[in-house]
């Protein structure tokens, strides 16, 4: 399919095992490589709660609405992917008695068991790493400084956060799996650049283009963390006895969190639509930081990403374009 121009549209993706999932026009798609090396496309039933209650999709509100949202169907892709590439398939020959026994007693329900434990260590792994660590550090140095620091901590929390963020992305970038699927992710991106560039989606055009997208995940994140400096640094300043209770300063950090959210999705919007200085300098950590979570993409994923994006695109490019 080629295009006209170039022009900026709201088509996003993320990268699952073995595959990718795209969002468009046309609804959801998965494009999936199956073990036999086909590949398999699936539509998915998407339905927005602001469809219904018309005030969660207004500015800002719809960031937080959009993130939950987007979190449970990456999930649930995620999982189906994992089934799809035959992920799943254990031979049984590979398993103890024990493990067969598990097994055949309890299948799927002590796979969803582990699954919901394992995303629940996840969320308490997050909060330790993102929210407590980073105030007891604080806290910690600040009674060393005589609390001559208390008007920084919005400013030492947020780099430390940075910090662990860029560290633990920079570790798990390293295991097999985690690279193949940050393979993936470059093959979501170079897909959609292509597109963008009015280009003719062909493997060929595709791995051309740039891997780096400002409306990426991780741009997302980095807008989040950037922005928490600036108002939970303002909230120091503000009340400085709360800041100086833990518990409280933490409590109050989770209150602010939804609106911090929703203005980094109204910036990733803006960004998606504008390319003037001040979108380039905020958006230039998220860009650099795409250098560890997209790996340049194999032929075979770039074809799947081609896969994915076609299934929800229109033959009108007008349709795609951010609103």
């Amino acid at each position: 399919m080629a295009q006209n121009k170039t022009h900026k549209t709201s088509v996003g993706g993320q990268a699952l095992i073995e595959g990718i999932m795209m969002q468009g026009p046309k609804g959801m798609a998965t494009a999936v490589r199956k073990p036999d090396k086909e590949i398999e496309i699936k539509y998915h039933t998407v339905k927005h709660i602001r469809d219904k209650v018309k005030f969660l999709g207004w500015p800002v509100i719809r960031g937080v609405v959009n993130f939950i949202e987007s979190m449970i169907m990456g999930y649930k892709t995620l999982m189906y992917s994992a089934e799809a590439s035959g992920m799943e398939d254990i031979d049984d020959e590979d398993l103890s008695k024990f493990e067969k026994w598990i097994t055949d007693k309890f299948g799927d329900k002590l796979m969803s068991f582990v699954t919901g434990f394992a995303s629940i260590l996840g969320i308490c792994l997050a909060f330790l790493l993102f929210m407590y660590f980073p105030v007891l550090f604080f806290n910690k140095v600040n009674e060393w400084s005589g609390s001559d620091l208390t008007n920084y901590q919005g400013l030492i929390e947020g780099v430390l956060k940075i910090i662990i963020f860029v560290v633990y992305i920079a570790l798990v970038s390293r295991m097999k799996d985690i690279r193949r699927t940050f393979m993936y992710h470059g093959a979501e991106h170079k897909s959609i650049a292509c597109y963008e560039a009015g280009k003719e989606l062909t493997v060929e055009n595709v791995r051309k283009c740039s891997r780096f997208h400002p409306r990426c995940g991780t741009s997302f994140i980095f807008v989040i963390l950037i922005f928490s400096i600036i108002v939970y640094t303002i909230i120091a300043k503000i009340f400085p006895q709360v800041a100086e209770i833990r518990v409280l300063w933490m409590l109050l950090r989770l209150v602010f969190l939804p609106l911090i959210m929703g203005i980094g999705y109204e910036f990733i919007k803006y960004a998606g639509k504008h390319d003037n200085l001040f979108v380039k300098i905020v958006s230039a950590p998220g860009l650099w930081m795409q250098r560890l979570t997209t790996n340049e993409p194999e032929d075979d994923m770039i074809e799947v990403g081609i896969a994915a994006l076609k299934a929800v695109i229109t033959d009108n490019p007008k349709d795609d374009e951010i609103k």
